[in-house]
């Protein structure tokens, strides 16, 4: 059952049509998953061995924990992590790797047997360890070839790279200093940085990067690199648009801001780009000077840990309830569709959601998936009392109805500053494996300095 929705829901609507969706179902990828609304408290567990496969009591999903205290061995003893965004993709395209993030900045890659779930090392490693790629925290896997990764190096940030598991060789894929931009980017590491947001099309023609500030959240060029093509850009503080392809001018909005995130769409054709004045998004039609705002307030609510599919845009509203949960088409903001109908009721805040949709296909009709978690430890004092919290989940995209599939509680609470508390997931591409971060309901401890220790964990959805 497809909905689409403006801003006058009404309560008693979404009551009356629960017999309805509750029992309806649209594909199944997830055969043996629970899809029902119940609460599920959480089963405490003691901490699991590292590269031991166990089973969520609570849900029967298959997981195993990844890294440990040793993990990092260039600083060991250290949390580890997953990628900030679940734009950065963080599987090969087979599956048979994947990489964490250690404190430090290091990107470690494992080999991994999806028939298994055996995490091992990569025949490059030595024996026992990961292998350190040498590229920034966020680089993404290829979409089509998996012996190959793409990201940046502390060397040279302004340069986007790949790198080949294989030889391991480190190839320049394009010197963004030479995109022409407007006023021209710098090399000049303590001046000009990027936000090492590289992400790339389904068929890695088009890379996307923000850069040309000094730090994080002061970027002001955007730049999407066509293999063919060649660059194209867009500054977001004089609103100019220019390059080797596309039209050439001001972008049709009047807003001028600086970047804090920049993410291209699955086609290639649109760059998401997040920003911390206007808050919610601007869609950037790169192929065009058309530049769409799409607010936290009013009438679209794309605020909150959004995700970018083929052409489409699915986030939590922040209205109504935190399961309220929208898709949109990028290139018509206001036509968003409910895709969790009916809302549980009574309305209910104070669960943020992160979504990852790595295994989109061309009609974004396959399951986007994410975690919920809570602030502080509110929900450890009082136990799970929604469904829905604490969990790994995914959501029916394709329009047919509003199936919840629910994997296993993440185990992890945000406790503020420390973003590497927070169960961010990411999900392959084959849409079967989710990987996250957790403290495992702090049993992790802290390290010396009273940091929470966390480390990063696989679930199979199934």
């Amino acid at each position: 059952m497809k909905r689409e929705i403006t801003l006058l829901f009404c309560g008693l609507t979404f009551i009356s049509i629960f017999a309805t969706n509750a029992g309806a179902q649209g594909i199944q990828p997830y055969p043996n998953a629970i899809t029902d609304w119940g609460i599920h408290p959480e089963t405490w567990m003691p901490l699991p061995p590292v590269n031991t496969l166990f089973t969520d009591p609570d849900f029967g999903s298959p997981m195993v924990r990844a890294t440990d205290r040793a993990t990092n061995f260039k600083n060991p003893g250290s949390w580890l992590r997953t990628a900030a965004s679940g734009e950065a993709n963080m599987w090969s395209e087979d599956t048979s790797k994947f990489y964490v993030i250690g404190e430090g900045g290091v990107d470690l890659a494992f080999a991994f047997d999806p028939s298994t779930m055996v995490i091992s090392s990569l025949p490059s490693a030595k024996p026992g360890q990961a292998l350190h790629v040498p590229l920034r925290p966020e680089a993404s896997f290829s979409f089509v070839d998996p012996d190959l990764i793409y990201g940046t190096t502390s060397s040279a940030p302004l340069t986007i790279n790949s790198y080949r598991f294989s030889s391991g060789v480190l190839t320049p894929v394009i010197d963004t200093t030479t995109c022409g931009t407007q006023p021209p980017l710098v090399k000049d590491d303590h001046l000009v940085v990027n936000d090492d947001d590289v992400t790339l099309s389904a068929n890695d023609r088009r890379i996307s990067i923000s850069e040309g500030g000094e730090n994080y959240g002061s970027d002001m060029f955007v730049i999407v690199y066509d293999k063919n093509l060649g660059c194209r850009w867009y500054n977001t503080q004089t609103g100019a648009i220019g390059g080797q392809w596309g039209p050439s001018g001001f972008a049709t909005t009047g807003d001028t801001y600086l970047i804090r995130h920049a993410y291209i769409s699955r086609s290639g054709s649109y760059v998401q780009i997040l920003n911390d004045d206007h808050f919610g998004a601007f869609i950037w039609d790169v192929a065009s000077l058309n530049v769409t705002n799409c607010p936290l307030h009013g009438d679209l609510f794309c605020g909150g840990y959004g995700v970018v599919g083929y052409n489409s845009y699915v986030n939590g509203a922040g209205y109504i309830d935190d399961m309220n949960i929208l898709k949109r088409p990028l290139d018509k903001l206001s036509q968003f569709t409910q895709l969790v109908s009916p809302l549980p009721s009574p309305p209910h805040f104070g669960d943020t959601k992160h979504f990852t949709w790595s295994n989109v296909d061309a009609k974004d009709s396959l399951p986007v998936c994410g975690s919920t978690y809570s602030y502080g430890e509110d929900w450890q004092e009082y136990g799970i009392t929604r469904p829905f919290e604490e969990e790994i989940f995914c959501v029916e995209t394709d329009g047919v109805a509003s199936t919840i599939w629910r994997f296993a509680h993440n185990r992890a609470t945000w406790q503020t500053p420390y973003f590497n508390t927070q169960p961010l997931g990411n999900i392959s591409m084959d849409g079967h494996f989710f990987l996250f971060t957790s403290g495992w309901d702090g049993q992790l401890g802290s390290d010396p300095n009273g940091t929470p220790l966390s480390d990063v964990w696989i679930v199979k959805l199934d």
